[in-house]
């Protein structure tokens, strides 16, 4: 049984991992927009703090995620079994590719509103709402952990 624990913690690490990655790209190219803007229009620091911050969340996805696994569901056990160890690897490859490339892409949405406010242009409001668009599939990709942590759980 310690291979089918191998296989869960090799999909807990990937959906850690690559979350973590996608909200370390995401959240410097919005923060390297935000130097480049503030050299523009310093009063735009805190509209583009915000910004910058948004790409951090999908690592929070990425710990959601091994969090359901490891309490709620408490598949990651000695005595896991080979579809449960799959269901987890399997989400986490889903969950961690969705949230990489969901950090990397809602970093350039902000990077763009970012560089757009440094040109005197009033679109705070229009580039939160438009950046919360690649969010979505990071939280849908939790939601497929949580569905597949629940399917699995009483097997």
């Amino acid at each position: 049984m310690d291979t089918n624990l191998l296989i869960a913690y090799l999909g807990i690490a990937i959906m850690v991992g690559l979350s973590g990655i996608g909200s370390a790209y995401g959240v410097t190219i919005a923060g390297n927009a935000a130097i480049g803007g503030l050299k523009k229009d310093p009063k735009i620091f805190g509209n583009a703090l915000a910004l910058s911050a948004m790409p951090g969340t999908q690592g929070l996805y990425g710990f959601a995620g091994f969090f359901l696994c490891q309490n709620i569901f408490g598949l990651l056990t000695p005595e896991i079994t080979a579809i449960q160890a799959c269901a987890v690897l399997g989400s986490g490859i889903a969950c961690g590719l969705a949230c990489l490339f969901s950090g990397i892409r809602q970093g350039q949405v902000c990077a763009n509103g970012i560089a757009a406010m440094a040109q005197g242009h009033k679109v705070f409001g229009n580039i939160l709402v438009l950046a919360v668009f690649p969010e979505l599939y990071a939280i849908v990709s939790v939601a497929l952990v949580f569905l597949a942590g629940q399917a699995v759980a009483a097997a």
